[in-house]
């Protein structure tokens, strides 16, 4: 959902893992060559969903690990939700419409939520989105109010029980969550 942290925690978990970030969006402004906001309002959403398709395809399928923050519409396009399920490992980061809200109440930098009542706006988009990343998603992390580097953490510990990274590769850090001692 817009909102949840994609970007914030993903950066964090790039670093983490000493991976590359990308953040589909920046890729998207990148290509066409200005705000996502703007081409949206001159092509409207399909022609962008067209565009963060090409765009997630690729970077689904490029080399090197990574970690990828794609936008909240993203599960939207069934190829999508096949691209990502195919080639990435999802965590979704699970926030109630209540929560996204207090966040986002200032922002206005995002297209759809640049309506009357933005908070039965985010209702809605909950209501229509959240199977579609249960669906896609190997890993459901319930945002709530943790801090970003509990929720980073927490990310990772989910990828070493399920034995996708190696801890001992994992560089440590400053409030790495560390198993309690028996």
């Amino acid at each position: 959902m817009p909102g949840c942290g994609k970007s914030t925690v993903g950066r964090q978990l790039g670093r983490q893992l000493g991976w590359r970030f990308v953040d589909s969006d920046h890729e998207i402004e990148h290509r066409i060559g200005g705000s996502i906001r703007a081409y949206f309002e001159q092509h409207g959403e399909a022609a962008f969903r067209d565009v963060e398709q090409a765009v997630i395809a690729e970077l689904c399928t490029g080399a090197g690990p990574l970690v990828l923050a794609t936008g909240g519409g993203a599960v939207l396009r069934e190829a999508n939700r096949r691209a990502l399920k195919g080639h990435c490992q999802v965590v979704y980061l699970r926030s109630t419409p209540e929560e996204l809200f207090r966040r986002l109440r200032h922002d206005t930098q995002r297209p759809l939520l640049q309506v009357r009542d933005p908070l039965k706006r985010l209702r809605d988009l909950y209501r229509e989105r959240d199977p579609l990343y249960r669906d896609a998603a190997d890993f459901v992390i319930e945002t709530g109010r943790p801090s970003v580097p509990t929720l980073v953490n927490m990310i990772l510990m989910q990828l070493e029980l399920a034995g996708l990274i190696d801890p001992a590769h994992v560089p440590a850090t400053v409030g790495r969550m560390v198993p309690p001692q028996a």
